[in-house]
């Protein structure tokens, strides 16, 4: 799993199991709202059906990069859905619609602890670290993200080299660090774009369906005022360039 994506734990809306309703707010999906004011199991079995709808895909994509194979994805899909309507629903009544987050970035934090309790079921144990993850692939992306951050459009920073290998992988550590801390300062939501769009190379459209964007367009649109923030939180650091 992306360390981006990890890190959302760190920011994220936890759930309060004890909570018996999520008032309406404009912050709660319509159809997330729906299914908790059920008012029969007939309307709730109805609504449950629009939620799964609704969210299938980005469930889906949480399960594929916390599991190691296609089987284990679709078990472990079925597991997190079995747990979010046991008891009531307790744990989607326990997202707190008071501003603090999206509900898919809750969601998406919520699904992957579900996925590893699935693996630790699964198994008896707390599994490593989920799929595996290419260091080069990873380390590859977040280079890409700091070079497109750093773009200028001046030929000369391109031209700049380093004749020390040494010189060159402590530019590369420095690189990594400030991009950390740059990432740090984002909102859970915004670093999970950012993973999804440069860690797991997704499309515009992809990303708006399952983030629920209004269009690729918009997904495009907050990219690039990323790209423009981590650019000045990157010079804030001290780092103009992305040649090592």
């Amino acid at each position: 799993m992306s360390e981006y994506v990890r890190s959302l734990e760190l920011h994220a809306v936890t759930s309060r199991p004890d909570r018996s309703s999520v008032p309406v707010h404009a912050a709660v999906p319509e159809v997330l709202a729906r299914l908790l004011e059920a008012a029969d199991d007939r309307a709730r079995d109805e609504a449950w059906t629009r939620f799964v709808d609704e969210y299938s895909r980005l469930l889906l994509y949480v399960a594929r990069r916390n599991t190691p194979d296609y089987d284990g994805a679709m078990d472990a899909y079925a597991f997190v859905l079995e747990r979010l309507r046991e008891h009531e629903m307790h744990r989607l009544r326990g997202y707190a619609a008071d501003g603090r987050g999206k509900f898919t970035t809750w969601f998406v934090v919520v699904s992957r602890r579900l996925c590893l309790d699935f693996l630790r079921h699964r198994y008896g144990r707390a599994p490593n670290a989920g799929p595996t993850v290419d260091v080069d692939d990873t380390r590859a992306a977040r280079r890409r993200l700091v070079d497109l951050a750093l773009a200028t459009g001046d030929d000369s920073l391109a031209a700049q080299t380093s004749d020390d290998e040494t010189d060159g992988n402590l530019r590369r550590e420095e690189l990594e660090r400030a991009l950390d801390v740059a990432m740090k300062e984002l909102a859970a939501r915004d670093r999970l774009l950012l993973a999804m769009r440069f860690q797991d190379g997704l499309s515009g459209a992809e990303i708006a369906s399952l983030l629920h964007f209004a269009s690729p367009f918009h997904v495009y649109r907050r990219l690039n005022h990323l790209l423009a923030s981590l650019r000045q939180r990157l010079a804030k650091l001290g780092i103009q360039s992305s040649v090592p």
